[in-house]
């Protein structure tokens, strides 16, 4: 079903270690509001979607979902890499790094597993696509705060892009919301 490019969809080349903002990406990583749980929410959301516009709408964006989960799993990783245990520690990010080293580990920033209670898959178009738009919303809001910490030009720039990405699957829920209610509200001859 899905051809693999060994790529990221936007590149990450983190050059500085920075523990502390890596504590605060990780959420987009396993987060409540990151993209694992975008992108188990859309791909399991596409089965009960009633027209196959909104099924290929939910199974591209959660397929691209997957690719911000490798992108952000990246930036997590390179800003980790070659920081000391205590540059570590000082950033306040002992705790994970106890239990995972160095490693990408889907959590929240404060270090809450991630959980399939993270992702919503009501069976009811309507109320689903109400459920992506929302969490489109919430992505785009904490890429903004993420912004907002950052200050190396090697972080900002992919979180400029995945920001962007929000962005616009939030326009494109919101075509696919009409043309759903549309269906949904035509009358059906026999």
């Amino acid at each position: 079903m899905w051809v693999y490019e060994k790529k990221l969809q936007y590149p990450v080349r983190i050059k500085n270690p920075n523990p502390e903002m890596a504590k605060y990406v990780i959420s987009q990583y396993g987060g409540p509001d990151g993209e694992l749980a975008a992108s188990l929410r859309y791909l399991s959301q596409r089965y009960s979607m009633p027209i196959p516009e909104a099924k290929a709408t939910l199974n591209d964006i959660g397929t691209e979902e997957l690719a911000h989960f490798e992108m952000v799993g990246s930036m997590v990783y390179q800003l980790m890499k070659g920081a000391s245990p205590e540059e570590i520690k000082a950033a306040g990010a002992g705790a994970y790094f106890a239990d995972h080293d160095s490693a990408v580990y889907p959590s929240t920033g404060t270090g809450v597993p991630f959980t399939a209670a993270y992702i919503q898959s009501k069976g009811d178009p309507i109320a689903d696509l109400h459920e992506d738009l929302a969490a489109e919303e919430k992505a785009r809001a904490t890429y903004e705060n993420l912004l907002k910490l950052a200050d190396d030009p090697d972080v900002i720039e992919p979180l400029k892009f995945l920001r962007e990405r929000e962005i616009v699957h939030f326009q494109r829920f919101g075509e696919v919301l009409e043309k759903v209610q549309e269906h949904m509200n035509s009358k059906k001859y026999f």
